[in-house]
């Protein structure tokens, strides 16, 4: 190693012999790809970031660090984590250097360098954990054993920045971080390019937009040759051409009300890559709110666009920061990218560096939200915020595509306080030409309501007369309640939950559908999860009370293709424990209950119009809009740049309790966990992982842990894997205590 130019990273070639990764270099390099990554929003911001992150490494400790006799050798031995005795801090230095040159505009800089690795900070100490960038920037001893060596003139002489946050400052918040995730990835990439060049340039080699235009286009046509010649294909065609005529209207936010059944998926994306093509976008990212579906969509696209989709959500995203978990990360680099809207919103308010490093990939880019309405009220102000941004200042086309839109709009109560800070209606195009004409054309089913919406049907009287009828689907509202009525039905009926992993599910429904299309009698009963987007098709389904929208959900898988001579059946059941349901479900009840006795909704109960009205009733009874102050952190000293980034974080969780994934041995899952365990989180093999996931709650997790039943991966913390071989079983997957109901049940 030369004795005199820094070093950044190491390498050995075939023969043992080291190759230095030159410290000057790697500044360079990365201040030029962070400035490309930032071009839309703040390149010169991410230049310097870039040009001073390591400055660091000019440490002659770090420099001591990696080359003795186990630093050299060490893989891992230029990340920086917090708290691991002989780790040299080298992100500090740099944060320094930029609030010497200018206390103001150096604290932005500071954010960004001084979370390189460790993540963003809170700039005061708070309940999160690490150390806060106030206290970072009062150790100077990190600039000053930097300095020991002479630091090229050029990157020191860097000039700060001279350009406002965009967006202003009630924004920054979500600059800092956009600029945040352009430094880490572009520090990634360039390490990976000296590390494994043969994995850096397989990246970004995707065709254009256009070329996948093309391929969608001939998908559609073959398509079409063979869809039979029925009034329901018919429409589902006019929904796909109203989807590519609005696809020249300009950017911005747009809703895509469409009947479930009538193509969303398919023709969303149609109006999705037109409307790129013609504004210059870069990718289209399709969020969907459950996992549990994903993988369905995911093949879809895949079908018709290859390996040009990414398909990405969070039960397996490596969280233990080194060298392997650098390469799993993804970083949305892909033309279409399948997630879910935990991955999506929980990385738009992430300070961990692998949640934020996709980011700036949103920046241009149209981004389709699947059954809008199921983002959760609690924490509907801080996302609608973030979606404004996105819009105004960031070049994003949103797309709400569902068939029952929520009230995303601004509203107030009776005292004028606002219960949802959202758009304006104008703000929002509707891409259906008459979605009150689609609804009706598209009518196939009557629904059934109880005499009344209080008293509840046992189990056994519902099983009795679901056991009597050839073919049907029964959605209930958590996992207990699906295995207590599912055991009391004959022996083959299918059972559905979030408790099998999606390979397991897949094979079921390839089962279900197949059956069906066969004109075979099926029964299944299913936790909501088969409501978005399953494109099943039943002569009757059993519903029990759910929100209004929930009921709509279910009624179109009934009759989804309109062959039947008669409308198809919708039957409302109240099951047992309804009443007890914790949360928004509980909430989501009872307003259905309110509404439905309502003489307003008499008649036609899921008439489209009624959806505004229910939801502003149901985020009208939500305890809160934004419950854990998300907006606040982010925004309250924001014009003194005093940011809680690393607190909000952590209170932003779309799911109340952290789930921990239990990889299965289901079907190939022991194969790929043996492989997990040789060579550890590489990302190929994480993407294949996701389909043999399981996602516990914490109560499940520690009986079955301490049971013995599971174990926690060594080099995976918080990933576990299955131990007892009839732990799995096949017909109700991994059951962890599933009877009693609790909050944990209510998981979909």
């Amino acid at each position: 190693m030369s004795e005199s130019r820094p070093i950044a990273h190491v390498r050995f070639d075939a023969n043992g012999k080291p190759i230095e990764h030159w410290l000057d270099d790697h500044l360079r390099d990365v201040a030029k790809l962070a400035a490309e990554f930032a071009d839309l929003f703040g390149a010169e911001w991410a230049r310097v970031a870039g040009i001073w992150h390591d400055l660091g490494k000019y440490n002659p400790e770090f420099q001591h660090y990696i080359a003795d006799k186990t630093g050299y050798a060490a893989i891992n031995a230029h990340i920086e984590v917090e708290n691991v005795p002989g780790k040299v801090n080298h992100s500090a230095a740099g944060a320094l250097y930029a609030v010497q040159k200018n206390p103001a505009l150096g604290r932005i800089l500071a954010y960004l360098i001084a979370g390189h690795h460790s993540g963003l900070a809170d700039w005061v100490k708070a309940d999160a954990d690490g150390r806060s960038l106030e206290e970072i920037l009062q150790d100077g001893i990190h600039l000053e054993k930097a300095r020991q060596v002479s630091i090229p003139a050029d990157i020191l002489q860097t000039p700060l920045p001279k350009s406002s946050p965009v967006g202003g400052i009630d924004n920054v918040a979500l600059w800092i971080r956009m600029l945040f995730s352009s430094l880490v990835d572009a520090d990634f990439l360039d390490t990976e390019r000296f590390m494994q060049e043969d994995k850096f340039i397989q990246r970004g080699q995707y065709p254009a937009l256009s070329e996948l235009l093309a391929r969608f286009n001939q998908h559609m046509t073959a398509f079409a040759a063979k869809a039979d010649d029925t009034p329901v294909n018919h429409l589902r065609a006019q929904i796909l051409q109203d989807c590519r005529e609005a696809a020249t209207k300009p950017a911005g936010m747009f809703s895509l009300t469409v009947p479930t059944g009538g193509g969303k998926t398919l023709s969303g994306m149609a109006f999705a890559l037109e409307h790129a093509i013609r504004y210059g976008k870069q990718r289209v990212i399709y969020a969907i709110p459950y996992t549990s579906i994903i993988e369905q969509t995911a093949n879809i696209y895949r079908t018709i666009f290859g390996n040009c989709v990414v398909e990405h959500h969070s039960n397996l995203d490596p969280d233990k920061e080194d060298y392997q978990s650098r390469l799993a990360a993804e970083n949305w680099d892909a033309p279409i990218i399948v997630t879910t809207n935990v991955q999506l919103f929980e990385s738009l308010f992430a300070s961990r560096t692998s949640r934020c490093r996709k980011l700036h990939c949103l920046a241009n880019s149209v981004i389709v939200l699947d059954e809008a309405q199921l983002l959760p009220p609690e924490f509907l102000n801080p996302i609608l915020g973030v979606m404004k941004a996105l819009v105004e200042h960031y070049n994003v086309t949103f797309v709400l595509s569902t068939a029952t839109q929520p009230a995303l709009h601004t509203y107030h109560d009776a005292f004028g306080q606002a219960i949802v800070n959202g758009f304006e209606a104008e703000q929002i195009t509707e891409i259906m030409p008459d979605p009150a004409a689609l609804f009706a054309a598209l009518e196939r089913v009557r629904v059934e309501l109880p005499d009344d919406l209080v008293t509840e049907r046992s189990w056994e009287d519902l099983a009795v007369e679901i056991a009597e009828l050839d073919s049907v689907l029964v959605i209930v509202n958590t996992k207990a309640q699906a295995a207590a009525l599912c055991r009391l039905l004959p022996a083959d009926t299918y059972y559905l939950s979030t408790n099998l992993c999606g390979e397991h599910r897949s094979e079921k429904l390839k089962e279900i559908r197949q059956r069906l299309q066969n004109g075979e009698d099926v029964r299944v009963v299913s936790t909501q999860l088969i409501e978005a987007g399953v494109d099943v098709d039943f002569p009757v389904v059993y519903r029990a009370l759910a929100g209004l929208d929930s009921i709509a959900q279910a009624a179109g898988r009934c009759n989804r293709e309109g062959k039947q001579a008669e409308k198809g059946r919708v039957v409302v059941f109240v099951p047992p424990l309804n009443a007890k349901l914790p949360g928004h479900l509980g909430r989501s009840v009872a307003v259905s209950r309110s509404l439905l006795q309502s003489s307003l909704f008499a008649g036609s109960p899921l008439h489209h119009s009624h959806f505004k009205t229910y939801f502003e009733h149901f985020y009208a009874r939500a305890e809160s809009r934004d419950k854990h102050g998300i907006v606040d952190l982010l925004s309250k000293n924001a014009r003194e740049l005093k940011i809680q980034f690393r607190t909000a974080a952590q209170r932003f969780r779309l799911i109340d309790e952290e789930g921990f994934a239990v990889l299965v041995t289901y079907g190939d899952g022991a194969k790929l966990i043996a492989q997990l365990k040789a060579i550890g989180p590489k990302r190929d093999l994480m993407r294949r992982l996701q389909r043999y996931t399981v996602t516990l709650r914490e109560r499940e997790k520690s009986r079955l842990l301490q049971a013995g039943d599971i174990r926690e991966f060594t080099n995976l913390p918080g990933v576990y894997e299955q131990i007892t071989p009839g732990l799995y079983d096949p017909k109700y997957g991994l059951s962890a205590d599933p009877v009693q109901l609790n909050p944990a049940d209510t998981i979909w």
